[in-house]
């Protein structure tokens, strides 16, 4: 190997333990059994971003991200309660629902499992958007509360095999959800007092579960 290709293979996902991690995933999948691997962090910490490479480089032609986003409550359910000035905290998703998703996706007794999505362009989840064959060996589950250990999510740990914990430098992080909110219609003041108000209170709830992670990834 070249010293080209041996910096290209370092660098493939921009950190040595994040590639490092995708190696010995590798090896487990090599068996030919169904693993579910966890991505948690905090908001704008990457996990969507991982999760898709995860899923190319990893096991590109037999491997689907299930978000756990899909389990927002719809608008309808949470306009004019307290919970609309706090979307995106754990008690405004459906931790039952996506539990239950899990559970069905592990057991591998149907042929395929729908699992919803979240489209951020519309601020909706849509049922039904993501296929999961029986077939696909990788599962990626990636969201915010994947090691909270109350309610039904303290039982999503035991449904996945392994759950790895993302985290970028905080003011990179802050600067990915400011350029978020804008893309899709908040203007700059109320994009910063949200990422600095209700996304800031979750990612510290979200940051204390880190320890319970079987690994950390520094994503920059």
């Amino acid at each position: 190997m070249t010293q080209l290709q041996q910096e290209q293979q370092i660098s493939v996902f921009g950190s040595p333990g994040a590639d490092e991690a995708v190696e010995d995933l590798r090896a487990k999948l090599a068996n030919g059994t169904r693993f579910m691997l966890g991505i948690v962090g905090a908001p704008g910490s990457g996990k969507s971003t991982l999760a898709a490479r995860l899923r190319d480089f990893a096991a590109p032609d037999a491997s689907v991200v299930v978000p756990m986003d899909g389990f927002h409550l719809a608008n309808s359910i949470i306009d004019g309660t307290p919970l609309k000035n706090r979307k995106g905290a754990i008690d405004t998703f459906d931790g039952g629902g996506y539990l239950s998703l899990l559970r069905r996706i592990k057991e591998q007794q149907e042929k395929i499992v729908f699992a919803p999505d979240f489209r951020r362009d519309i601020d909706e989840p849509i049922a039904a958007s993501i296929a999961v064959h029986a077939s696909m060996q990788l599962v990626i589950t990636e969201g915010n509360y994947l090691l909270a250990d109350s309610g039904p999510w303290k039982e999503v740990r035991t449904l996945l095999d392994e759950i790895w914990f993302v985290e970028s430098p905080p003011e990179l992080r802050v600067s990915r959800l400011v350029e978020r909110h804008m893309a899709f219609g908040m203007d700059r003041t109320a994009a910063e007092a949200w990422t600095l108000g209700p996304d800031q209170a979750n990612a510290g709830m979200i940051e204390s579960t880190r320890n319970r992670a079987d690994r950390i990834i520094r994503w920059a």
